[in-house]
């Protein structure tokens, strides 16, 4: 295998990673919507572990754009897949919204792309207000019609990012330059 060709799997690889987590989620939902709580829970936890693995492949993605907001965005993420676990067991703090790690986490994402060369701008704009959008959703009553809204934002916002990488990938020449000009290794 190529470097190129390595390279190229790797990033489409992640946009896999995402489809899978965006189907085990619609999965989990509907079991547990249909009274298969049991089945939900398993799924679930499926979701949670393909996100961290989301997680760590967008911060190796992310990298050679600023290796330290691509590791505060990776820990934000994975503090809120935490949160999100415990929660399925019904052992998370209460006042704790995996939301208030999940919102920073699109935040820098949104922003790690746009300062990227290799990944198109509007998706970070997107990424941004998805971002805003859940920290927005955390003082929203429960029964609130915008609920919806921001729902649609976030899942169009990641659903875009998870279809660019999986049909088209990075521009790899772009990231390899980034990669070279931050003093990564490809």
């Amino acid at each position: 295998m190529t470097n190129q060709t390595y390279f190229r799997s790797r990033a489409r690889i992640t946009g896999v990673v995402y489809l899978l987590y965006f189907l085990l989620a619609i999965v989990a939902q509907f079991l547990v919507g249909r009274g298969f709580a049991a089945y939900g829970l398993a799924v679930n936890l499926l979701a949670n572990v393909s996100y961290i693995a989301l997680t760590l492949l967008l911060y190796v993605l992310f990298k050679p754009v600023n290796k330290s907001l691509s590791f505060l965005a990776a820990l934000l993420s994975l503090m809120g897949c935490g949160i999100t676990l415990l929660d399925l067991f019904h052992v998370a703090p209460s006042r704790v919204s995996p939301l208030a790690f999940f919102g920073p986490y699109c935040l820098l994402i949104g922003y790690l792309i746009i300062r990227s060369t290799f990944l198109p701008r509007i998706l970070g704009v997107l990424m941004i207000l998805a971002g805003l959008g859940w920290l927005f959703f955390l003082s929203l009553p429960l029964n609130s019609p915008l609920i919806r809204y921001m729902e649609a934002l976030g899942i169009v916002a990641e659903g875009l990012l998870m279809l660019w990488l999986l049909a088209l990938g990075v521009n790899e020449q772009r990231w390899k330059e980034q990669a070279i000009h931050s003093g990564m290794q490809t």
